[in-house]
């Protein structure tokens, strides 16, 4: 609890360094990373943060320090050149994308590690600490260089802002953006110096090997929890600060872990509570859909089941036992006597000594159903010329998702046809 409250109270300067310059380290790459998410760009990210790390080396050798500003610029002009290197050669050549960033990502990455070899060997002292930029390492940010980290967080935001209806339409539909007569180009020249604005704006804390995870985990884990793109950029930001702070209360916590590794695991979580538990898109309200769509399925191929033994003898009422029922239509034993409970549950069934029985609603049921499998059959067989013995299987899995709206379609198509195709009767 005191170093809780010892680091949430941020009176130490180290801490409010560290802290501030994380959020703003994850929070500025999550806002572009959902952009790159969207065009199908992901790996971008990765050969552009292993790509600065050359960048980084010659800024060194040029310079001899190791000036935040000059190790940025050196950066950038490494990553911006791999991006646009993995642009250009699959459209000149007949390399596919995939293939042309891995071969820069792997040209660029080993460049930078040879580079980085020559220099810790050359015995110059300035050299010690280079390797941060390898692996990362939040701890060394220190208050001059919250103004550069602000300054590239406040770029990519506002940029993000101004351009976020041009870079919207370029994400999902690039040809329309161009007949619309935006700048496709142009834009998409903008939205790669972002992205490596992103990425070089990251490698001091993460450094270049987990940088990616930076851009794009938390644009994947807000994917899942919304529709809207407006919102996802929003979602991905504060999945990015909140990260941002965890990593660095835990290194604070735990002075041998390193922060940037820590951020990394905590957008990991994010995006794992996301996939797993987030409302129409995650794993678990999957299964229970799915859970839910075969209960369903159950129940109406039961009502269908009692609905046919009805006709056989022109009374819809009366009670069935198991064995009729399952002779009719056969089901795994669980399914059946879990089936008929529901059903009795939700007021479509009766039962009494063990015989099972329509209620008046279940009867409307257990019609609509045979009425849309028949009325199917007939589509196909009238209006797609099917012949009528292949129709059936077909029918079994169509008439579980046909809507209101649709069946009155179907109706008026076939003009309210009497019979199916074997000659059983529709009922209305």
């Amino acid at each position: 609890m005191d170093a809780f409250l010892s680091f949430f109270s941020f009176a130490d300067p180290n801490i409010r360094y560290v802290v501030i310059g994380c959020v703003l380290l994850a929070a500025g790459s999550a806002v572009v990373g959902c952009f790159t998410l969207l065009r199908r760009r992901s790996l971008s990210g990765d050969a552009v943060a292993h790509s600065v790390l050359p960048g980084v080396c010659v800024a060194f050798m040029l310079t001899g320090t190791k000036n935040s500003v000059v190790m940025l610029i050196g950066a950038f002009i490494a990553g911006w050149l791999s991006l646009i290197l993995t642009d250009y050669i699959p459209r000149k050549s007949r390399i596919k994308e995939d293939t042309a960033i891995g071969v820069v990502l792997s040209v660029f990455f080993g460049l930078g590690i040879l580079l980085l070899t020559t220099i810790q060997q050359s015995g110059a002292a300035s050299q010690s600490g280079l390797d941060k930029f390898l692996f990362g390492k939040a701890a060394s940010l220190v208050g001059g260089d919250l103004p550069i980290f602000a300054g590239l967080a406040l770029v990519l935001i506002l940029s993000v802002i101004l351009f976020f209806k041009e870079f919207t339409l370029l994400s999902f539909d690039p040809g329309f953006a161009k007949s619309a007569g935006l700048p496709v180009r142009a834009l998409e020249l903008l939205l790669t110096t972002l992205t490596v604005l992103a990425v070089v704006e990251g490698i001091q804390a993460t450094g270049v090997v987990l940088m990616a995870a930076m851009l794009i985990t938390p644009a994947a884990a807000a994917r899942y929890w919304t529709d809207r793109i407006g919102l996802m950029v929003i979602l991905a930001a504060l999945f990015g600060a909140f990260s941002g702070v965890a990593g660095a209360y835990i290194s604070y916590v735990a002075p041998a872990m390193p922060t940037g590794p820590w951020i990394v695991m905590a957008l990991s979580v994010l995006a794992f509570i996301s996939f797993m538990f987030a409302p129409g898109r995650g794993v678990i309200w999957i299964l229970i859909l799915q859970r839910r769509n075969r209960h369903k399925i159950q129940e109406e191929n039961m009502l269908k089941a009692l609905y046919h033994l009805g006709e056989g003898e022109h009374d819809f009422f009366i009670p069935r036992t198991v064995l009729e029922i399952n002779n009719k239509r056969p089901f795994p034993s669980r399914a059946f006597h879990t089936t008929l409970q529901r059903l009795r549950r939700q007021d479509l069934l009766t039962e009494s000594g063990g015989a099972w029985a329509f209620t008046l609603k279940g009867k409307e049921q257990g019609q609509r159903m045979a009425k849309l499998h028949r009325l199917w059959e007939m589509y196909l067989t009238t209006i797609l010329s099917i012949a009528p013995d292949h129709v059936h299987d077909d029918a079994e899995t169509i008439e579980h998702i046909i809507t209101p709206e649709l069946e009155r379609k179907l109706e008026e198509l076939l003009e309210f046809p009497e019979t199916d195709p074997h000659g059983e009767k529709i009922p209305y």
